[in-house]
């Protein structure tokens, strides 16, 4: 038994890294999106391009530094109050009235050179075609639109000027470098495994970690074999 002890530790060790892998994620700036129809704010389990929002629903994108996460990413600051946003704008036929409410975040989430277009968020009420999606109710109040060649949100009504879901530097406000999403649709975070794509695998250290328990565990299992002959 004794001799396996250092093997045991080892993979005690990788388990641990491996576990701790989530917790060790960057915090991103980006666009996230939600969904108002019960009256509360929900970080949408869909993306824009896949969801279909019914006559009657609220929703909402945000820009702020946040994790990629429903507990921990910034909710829109107004209301998912559809009433407020389109009470004033009369039913038409063969369209939907959908609430969208555009948050540009606070002055300390924007990029670098840059600043939230306004200081409250935007309300409009998007007259869309039954069957459109909640990407194409914000194109029809706010634009004009940015994606990335992976068709990830980067901008709405043209904030922020550059960038798109920058991972950033733990305990910072400034990004580590430009990322690549892996989004499939429009305005579409939840398709992935982050806002960045590039940053949502295991960190280089935690790889590191990796390698070396893996020779560490090599090397026990080796000792232990020599032991016993």
């Amino acid at each position: 038994m004794r001799r396996l002890t250092p093997l045991v530790l080892a993979f005690g060790i990788l388990l641990t890294l491996v576990a701790a892998g989530p917790a060790l994620a960057s915090s991103y700036r980006y666009w996230s999106f939600w969904d108002g129809s019960a009256g509360q704010w929900a970080y949408a389990s869909l993306g824009p391009s896949m969801a279909r929002p019914a006559d009657g629903s609220a929703w909402g994108f945000r820009f702020a530094v946040s994790k990629d996460a429903g507990d921990e990413a910034a909710r829109p600051r107004a209301a998912a109050d559809f009433g407020a946003v389109c009470g004033a704008t009369p039913a038409a036929e063969g369209k939907k009235r959908v609430a969208v409410v555009v948050d540009f975040g606070l002055p300390a989430d924007a990029p670098s050179g840059e600043e939230p277009p306004q200081d409250a968020p935007r309300t409009a009420c998007a007259q869309i075609a039954p069957d459109a999606t909640a990407a194409e109710a914000l194109a029809a109040v706010a634009k004009p639109l940015r994606y990335n060649s992976a068709a990830l949100l980067c901008a709405v009504s043209g904030y922020p000027k550059q960038g798109c879901g920058e991972p950033l530097a733990q305990g910072s406000g400034t990004a580590s470098s430009p990322a690549t999403a892996t989004a499939s649709g429009p305005a579409d975070g939840r398709e992935s495994a982050s806002p960045a794509g590039s940053g949502s695998g295991p960190s280089a250290g935690l790889l590191v970690g990796i390698a070396a328990v893996a020779a560490l565990a090599a090397a026990a299992l080796w000792q232990s074999r020599r032991r016993t002959r």
